[in-house]
């Protein structure tokens, strides 16, 4: 791929949702923080339930994978990510993490944005693949084609009708909508275009699977799993395609939080280590950082059976050109220290998201967060 103009050399990504509500002290645990298991008499992990990393801090155990990419300087770990005034809604506090405008709302998402300025003239209806039901709002801007896929091997439209026949018609009928109109009576260019790219996207993206050629066993009954091996399907076909986006969850963990939250990260770093593995093979470990995040943290005091929305986070960034460690500063978790029973922030989300424009997909950031924010010096040129 070309260099930015700021010398990175241009890559994928691929983001990784954790719906829901991670929760922050229970994924990077203060196992050494007497306030942590004073908060925590339930929900607190110590002993085989964490692996250290210093002598402050350590991994849910559960999060194998991480601890060796940690190991080896290949994930930057953000502690205390946010934004100011954070919203405890599930709603308002995804759409702000989707549109990267926390005082405002808006239905342009930050990589509907991003995909206009890789491709301005839409010419590549798969710039951005979605894996998964609906299309995130991240992913929204009017004129855009996204296209949101289940299982590659079953992409397209009117899969569901029985006989080909009823489906090649329905399909040459959906076919001659999207045509101009001879007299230009056509109501909108923009759904033209958009209707006809998500044909063309559905045709290109059903040959993924046919050129792929992998022996890495992703597990069948793991969702997240899936949806990266159709990432690293798309990948190997070469279509052109910058952003990827998957969601795993839900870590809406108010009650049985030890074991639901252990599955979580249990089925995460088993699939993010046959999707690294499959990355290798394919000589693409260098071309790709993937970005993991979630919406809010969850309080500092547990419930009893799990924890409740809070507000900062941690979050990851992933790959062979990231520069690892920690990032940030581990929030303090004194009550004077507090926010209304929460950690507080001290990393803005939207700082990440101009890193990630400018030094991964190698457009400028501040036409899509609308103002300019620092970068961080996590990408390698």
């Amino acid at each position: 791929m070309a260099n930015n103009t700021n010398g990175h050399k241009k890559k994928n990504l691929v983001v990784i949702q954790l719906s829901g509500g991670n929760d922050y002290l229970n994924t990077l645990v203060p196992y050494q923080d007497g306030h942590y298991y004073d908060f925590r008499p339930n929900m607190g992990l110590r002993g085989d339930d964490v692996i250290p990393i210093d002598d402050k801090l350590a991994f849910n155990s559960h999060m194998g994978t991480f601890k060796s990419l940690f190991d080896q300087d290949k994930m930057a770990v953000l502690m205390g990510i946010g934004y100011p005034e954070p919203n405890r809604s599930h709603f308002r506090s995804m759409d702000i993490w989707h549109t990267a405008q926390p005082t405002t709302t808006s239905s342009e998402g930050w990589l509907g944005k991003a995909n206009s300025l890789i491709d301005p003239e839409g010419k590549n209806p798969i710039t951005t693949v979605n894996f998964g039901r609906g299309l995130p709002r991240a992913l929204a801007l009017q004129g855009v084609s996204v296209a949101s896929v289940g299982a590659l091997e079953s992409y397209g439209l009117y899969t569901g009708l029985a006989g080909a026949s009823n489906k090649d018609a329905m399909l040459d009928t959906i076919s001659r909508i999207y045509q101009p109109m001879a007299d230009g009576g056509f109501p909108s260019r923009r759904i033209l275009e958009t209707g006809r790219g998500a044909l063309d996207g559905a045709d290109l993206l059903r040959e993924a699977p046919r050129t792929y050629n992998s022996d890495v066993e992703y597990p069948e009954d793991n969702p997240i799993a899936q949806s990266l091996k159709g990432i690293a399907q798309v990948m190997s076909a070469e279509l052109g395609t910058r952003i990827y986006y998957a969601a795993h969850g839900s870590f809406d963990t108010h009650t049985n939080e030890l074991v639901n939250h252990a599955l979580l990260w249990d089925q995460l770093s088993t699939a993010l280590a046959c999707f690294l593995d499959d990355l290798k093979q394919q000589g693409r470990g260098d071309e790709t950082v993937i970005w993991m995040f979630s919406e809010f943290g969850r309080r500092i005091a547990d419930n009893g059976a799990g924890t409740d929305h809070g507000s900062g986070g941690v979050a990851f960034v992933i790959g062979d050109s990231i520069r690892g460690g920690l990032y940030g500063e581990y929030p303090k978790l004194g009550l004077a220290d507090q926010l209304e029973g929460d950690v507080h922030f001290n990393t803005d989300f939207r700082r990440v998201y101009a890193t990630l424009l400018e030094d991964v997909l190698g457009v400028e950031s501040e036409p899509v967060l609308k103002q300019k924010f620092s970068t961080l010096d996590l990408v390698r040129s």
